[in-house]
């Protein structure tokens, strides 16, 4: 068993996917977990799962997460900061300057409250999708504010850290309006390009491939937790959506005439915005110059897949990366490998020499 930072116990308000995801994985470091949700159904399961046991009414948490819908947030943490009067608590909600308003408001005791927010998820929720390696190298936040000490808020840190997780100190106001950027407004924006296949005729919609389901992925989530949080962060998201608004107006000009001088010479300004803004994007999300990409075409049969990823590691090469098209009807999908550059001939001449199609 891997030594935990923490002490404990944990107590885990909320049996979701992120709050079993939390209590599996201390559980994996001989963490002592509680679980409490307003679902007993939620709870057996979490339990049944190995997250941990029910709560008791002599529990003495050493620390509380609160993983609960973001609109019952601030009152749950409140009530858990009264009923627990030695125990640190942190949320995981994805929005965290107007909890801590709200709890200040109601003068909640914040001296032992830190918010924080994993970036991590997944499509499903509930707690059969929880997993206990979920955050592993995920980025963290930690929105620090005055009021918490440095060492009343290590346990949060300890939390993160035994998690596997990457911790990002941020203010809540930084916090809200990054994951505005990152998060929010690419929600709103998928769910809104996704709208337009409603009244699409079926052929159109058969020629879709891996860049429209990329750019819609996301529009599959559920509404009413996005209603949640994009009311609780509404001021930065309208800013960012008005600047969006703007970008759209310029594109939407130029296409109106496109042999009007310098209309092509704007769309190309635009889209060449985008290249360099994708770059930036660190890891996987971005074009990552670290690594090169090497495209093996694969048959569409069963086992093919595994087959590569078997013979790739016969090679002794290291996958930095996978990224997968396929669209229905296809025979053949693409599987995009990414390596370092050293790396990359050699993996590409012994893939050919086994039977594999290179594209390109």
């Amino acid at each position: 068993m891997v030594e935990s930072r923490l002490i404990g116990p944990v107590r885990v308000v909320g049996a979701g996917l992120l709050g079993t995801s939390v209590a599996l994985g201390l559980r994996t470091r001989g963490i002592d977990v509680i679980l409490a949700d307003a679902s007993p159904t939620h709870v057996a399961i979490a339990v049944d799962l190995g997250a941990g046991r029910p709560a008791k009414a002599d529990d003495a948490p050493q620390l509380i997460v609160v993983a609960v819908p973001p609109d019952v947030t601030a009152s749950v943490v409140a009530a858990e900061l009264a009923a627990f009067p030695e125990a640190i608590v942190t949320d995981v909600a994805s929005v965290k300057a107007g909890i801590l308003a709200e709890l200040e408001a109601v003068g909640a005791d914040v001296s032992r409250y830190i918010g924080s927010h994993p970036l991590a998820g997944r499509e499903r929720g509930g707690p059969l999708a929880a997993r206990a390696d979920l955050f592993a190298g995920r980025p963290w936040v930690v929105a620090a504010h005055d009021e918490i000490s440095y060492r009343r808020a290590s346990a949060i840190d300890d939390l993160i850290l035994d998690l596997g997780a990457t911790l990002v100190e941020m203010t809540p106001e930084e916090h809200d309006a990054g994951v505005a950027l990152i998060s929010h407004v690419p929600q709103v924006v998928s769910s809104i390009m996704a709208r337009r296949f409603l009244d699409a005729p079926n052929a159109a919609l058969g020629l879709a491939g891996q860049g429209v389901r990329d750019v819609t992925r996301v529009a599959a989530s559920d509404p009413d937790l996005w209603v949640q949080i994009l009311g609780a962060n509404a001021s930065p998201v309208r800013d960012i959506l008005l600047a969006y608004r703007d970008d759209l107006d310029r594109f939407i000009e130029a296409l109106a005439d496109p042999a009007a001088p310098g209309a092509r010479r704007r769309v190309a300004e635009e889209l060449t915005g985008g290249n360099t803004g994708v770059a930036r994007l660190p890891g996987k999300h971005g074009t990552d110059k670290r690594f090169t990409t090497i495209v093996v075409m694969i048959d569409d049969r069963p086992g093919q897949l595994a087959r590569l990823l078997a013979e790739i590691g016969e090679i002794g090469v290291n996958l930095e990366d996978l990224r997968l098209e396929h669209s229905p009807g296809r025979q053949v999908g693409l599987a995009e490998v990414q390596v370092v550059p050293e790396a990359a001939d050699r993996l590409t001449t012994e893939l050919a020499e086994r039977g594999w199609r290179i594209a390109g």
